[in-house]
């Protein structure tokens, strides 16, 4: 009854001011407080809110203004008058009662519920124009134990709400919130930041979404004149900045792009909504998408048996000349019987995988980051869950959007290089992506000196084929096998002058007496190579000095060629 006295007060006095009819601009109003994860409550009701401030020197009657997030929207059927520097609470109609006391409180039929981890609420007047939106996640607390529930997050500095990102913080009052009053954690937060272009993606042939880091002024960031594609497809005919958040722009062309060609993205004096302009990061790649194939993709790089504190992750190359959309990737596990569980979406916005680069996926890119060389941090995902990775062996299979393998790898930890203590956040590695998944001479150990893993960039351990003009070499000369990525394997690199052919490799002492037995009936494909760790065949240290390589190929046909080939063991002293 008091709520609505004073409603009813406010918009009577309000009748025949100017300010309460003018049309609203952007911010005039803004979400400055919310509380999506009510429990355990704190010290507040345990039900969800948005508070609403009038940061405008207008008043506003919010009757017909709308509260959306990603799945719904409710509508104030209310008149009230919202005062300039005064708060408004909007929660559920059954929520009214608890609130009320903290200040004036609307229930709203159909209030969207707030997701606790990730979402964005937007605010909109009855004329269409989206006055403020807030994209919120666990990481907006800045806090993780205050994330976890009970505690509201609070907008730092309410002049400046263009800085979306870093403008958030879980409340510092005791109660878990200051509903109807000054935020607990008010103060000066200026954006002084440009705008940087993060990626675009393609909806269509003749459309690109461009995507920035923050809000931008819709003004600049519609002007097509901005924008530019190089490779003849120039100037976009219309561009226009996309809602609620106004982080993407829409830009339609006249030209098609082309399958399997990577274009750049060019963006000039767009500025974000606090006036700052593009700053270095102005261009990005961008292309048509096309569907992964066998091979297309490949797992890379796989931590299987991560430190105690640390969290598995599977890397991925692309190695085709295709732009896949992440969107339409997913990690798979495959049961005893052939069953394919544990599916997984890589990534539940499109994301542009170009030729020749690297993504990791991980339920924890902090802990990535913590404990890796990440060169580039954008290129870590992180998933709610990944595909079951034990310690022991296991698998890991990537799939398209329509169901159908891409690639498949069956790992044992017996992969890692035979010296290693202690398997625990080691990473093994693909030599050779352009050599079979499951080939297991093509995997092996993070080098220590990398830091045991190379999530997001070249493998320490890489290696491809070299196209040998027939027979066999021996790369390197002289081969030290410690474990520091350097020359830590003898390659045996072979081209053989048809298919069908079968290699036996045996290792000499300078002694001519026989300590590995490499390869037995192998069968060769055109050219390929075999690797050498400096172990015996009970996987033992073999002293430094010189060995000597016998390599025997052979066909059906009788043909018959042996090589000898000397390598020299060394050791750090």
């Amino acid at each position: 009854m008091v709520i609505r006295f004073l409603t009813i007060t406010c918009f009577i006095a309000c009748i025949g001011i100017t300010a309460c009819a003018q049309v609203p601009a952007r911010y005039d109003i803004v979400i400055d407080e919310l509380l999506a994860d009510p429990s355990p409550a704190i010290g507040l009701p345990n039900a969800e809110f948005i508070e609403l401030k009038n940061i405008s020197s207008a008043a506003y009657d919010l009757h017909g203004w709308k509260i959306s997030n990603h799945s719904s929207a409710a509508i104030i059927k209310t008149n009230f008058i919202l005062q300039p520097d005064s708060f408004l609470l909007i929660c559920s109609s059954s929520a009214v009662a608890a609130y009320s006391t903290f200040g004036s409180t609307i229930g709203i039929p159909g209030f969207p519920s707030l997701d606790n981890n990730e979402d964005i609420i937007s605010l909109q007047s009855p004329e269409g124009i989206t006055i403020h939106a807030v994209a919120y996640d666990k990481s907006s607390y800045q806090n993780e134990i205050k994330s976890s529930g009970g505690w509201s997050l609070e907008m730092i500095d309410t002049k400046n709400p263009c800085n979306n990102y870093n403008n958030w913080k879980a409340s510092a009052d005791s109660r878990g919130g200051t509903p109807g009053k000054i935020n607990s954690v008010d103060g000066i937060n200026k954006d002084q930041q440009s705008p940087s272009l993060l990626r675009t993606y393609a909806a269509d042939s003749t459309t690109i979404i461009a995507v920035f880091d923050e809000p931008l002024d819709s003004n600049s960031a519609s002007l097509a004149a901005n924008y530019l594609v190089d490779q003849g497809i120039g100037i976009p005919i219309a561009a226009n900045a996309i809602r609620p958040l106004f982080n993407e722009v829409q830009l339609n062309f006249p030209a098609k792009l082309k399958a399997k060609t990577v274009y750049q993205l060019i963006v000039n004096n767009v500025t974000d909504c606090s006036g700052n302009g593009i700053g270095t990061k102005s261009t990005a790649k961008t292309g048509l998408p096309d569907v992964a194939d066998t091979m297309d993709i490949v797992v890379n790089e796989i931590l299987f048996n991560p430190q105690t504190t640390g969290y598995d992750y599977v890397e991925l190359y692309n190695r085709s000349n295709k732009i896949i959309d992440m969107k339409q990737l997913y990690a798979a596990n495959r049961t005893a019987t052939g069953t394919i569980n544990n599916t997984v979406q890589m990534s539940p916005l499109s994301l542009l995988f170009f030729p020749g680069e690297y993504f990791v996926i991980t339920e924890n890119s902090h802990s990535v980051n913590q404990n890796y060389l990440v060169k580039d941090p954008d290129k870590i995902l992180e998933l709610s869950s990944l595909p079951s990775l034990p310690d022991d062996h296991g698998n890991i299979l990537l799939l398209n959007h329509l169901g159908n393998i891409v690639d498949a790898l069956e790992y044992d930890h017996k992969w890692h290089f035979g010296l290693i203590d202690n398997e625990e956040g080691v990473a093994l590695e693909r030599i050779d992506y352009n050599q079979p998944t499951q080939k297991e001479s093509n995997w092996t150990s993070a080098s220590s000196t990398s830091g045991f893993g190379t999530p997001a960039y070249q493998n320490s351990q890489f290696k491809t084929s070299q196209q040998v003009q027939g027979g066999i070499t021996i790369n390197p000369k002289i081969f030290s096998p410690d474990n520091d990525g350097y020359e830590d394997y003898c390659f045996i690199q072979y081209q053989a002058p048809d298919p069908g052919y079968v290699a036996n490799i045996t290792i000499f002492d300078a002694a001519g007496r026989p300590v590995r037995y490499l390869a037995n009936n192998a069968i060769l494909g055109l050219s390929g190579n075999f690797r050498w760790d400096g172990l015996d065949d009970h996987q033992k240290k073999l002293p430094i000095g010189i060995y000597v390589i016998l390599t025997e190929i052979f066909n059906l046909n009788g043909y018959t060629k042996k090589f000898k080939n000397v390598v020299t063991l060394g050791r750090r002293f």
